[in-house]
């Protein structure tokens, strides 16, 4: 027996040392040192040996285990080392090779167009004023001529909070605040962006979109520096050969009132299908400050008279890109923001 375990002993060293990875080296194991292996099979043939013959066998056969179990565990520590080192030159990252550039984000349309309408009219003398978009029903509705049964309500759909409180409808609310907290210091010239809300959603209407108004007041402002005033912003921002258009119209809080048109930034006037081939747009609303709203606000209409106008911000940038669908500035698609 002593013969058979030394040919196991052998065969089994080579065993371990071809190993090739753990799990070779497992099987390994299980075929000498398993419950049915056959190193397992001579302890436990022992005790059929001769009582003189026991004790050597034994010691022998226990001898043989303890070293293969040592040169299994070494065996083992090498192959992880040799696993461990293929992987980390497989995962090896080039330190030489250029970095990945992180993608940038751009500026929103909206930013984009927001921006160009206040180095406009910065560059005309006027300043940006802000104000609450919760606002109060005096501010938003009567201190600008709209009484609580006046029918002009009905124009703008209105989310109301309380009887007195709610999201504010248009950002003319701020040239109230502005000529209340200036009264009755002259000339007055600022314009005031914002977000405004109305119970709109279609293609060409958002429940919550921006506006910019703009208030000029002083002692001799006349509607020819309204015009002079808008159609200088419309050649700087749609070019030098656009025209205006003067229509009359009806806001309470402006007498006279217009629509403003340009003339169409796609066919240059001549009549196409974004025009509907008329060869003009509509961008704003103005007129001249009624004077209800000058003596609410802290001005004499005798004394003084100003011009206020408010466009849509999305309208100038769906004009500007050539953009057809208004919902497409608040859906965050990347494809759209991208091309900006």
């Amino acid at each position: 027996m002593l013969e058979e375990l030394e040919a196991l002993f052998e065969e089994a060293k080579r065993a371990i040392a071809a190993a090739e990875d753990l799990a070779g080296l497992e099987a390994v194991r299980v075929r000498f040192l398993g419950r049915k292996g056959e190193l397992t099979g001579i302890l436990r043939r022992v005790s059929q040996l001769p009582p003189e013959e026991r004790p050597m066998v034994g010691r022998r056969a226990n001898a043989v285990k303890e070293e293969l179990e040592r040169l299994l565990a070494q065996r083992e520590e090498e192959l992880k080392a040799q696993a461990l080192a293929e992987r980390l030159k497989a995962e090896a990252v080039d330190v030489t090779l250029p970095g990945r550039a992180v993608p940038l984000g751009h500026y929103h349309p909206l930013t984009l167009v927001l921006e160009e309408i206040e180095r406009i009219f910065l560059g005309l003398g006027f300043s940006v004023v802000e104000g609450p978009e919760v606002e109060l029903d005096w501010y938003n509705f009567e201190a600008l001529n709209i009484p609580k049964d006046h029918p002009a309500r009905d124009m703008q759909d209105t989310f109301f909070i309380t009887d007195e409180v709610l999201l504010r409808t248009h950002t003319s609310p701020v040239q109230v605040r502005v000529l209340e907290k200036l009264a009755p210091h002259l000339p007055v010239k600022v314009i005031a962006p914002g977000k405004v809300y109305r119970r709109d959603d279609d293609a060409t209407h958002s429940p919550m979109f921006h506006q910019v108004e703009g208030l000029a007041v002083d002692r001799n402002i006349r509607f020819s520096d309204l015009k002079g005033v808008l159609l200088a912003f419309a050649r700087e921002m749609f070019g030098p050969n656009t025209r205006l258009r003067f229509r009359p119209s009806y806001f309470p809080f402006t007498e006279p009132s217009a629509e403003v048109d340009i003339s169409c930034v796609i066919c240059g006037g001549k009549g196409c299908r974004v025009c509907k081939d008329t060869g003009w747009l509509e961008i704003l609303g103005a007129g001249m400050v009624h004077p209800h709203v000058l003596s609410v606000s802290g001005y004499d209409p005798a004394e003084c008279r100003g011009f206020a106008f408010g466009l849509g911000i999305e309208r100038i940038a769906m004009l500007k890109y050539g953009i057809n669908d208004l919902r497409l500035f608040f859906t965050n698609d990347w494809r759209f923001l991208s091309q900006f």
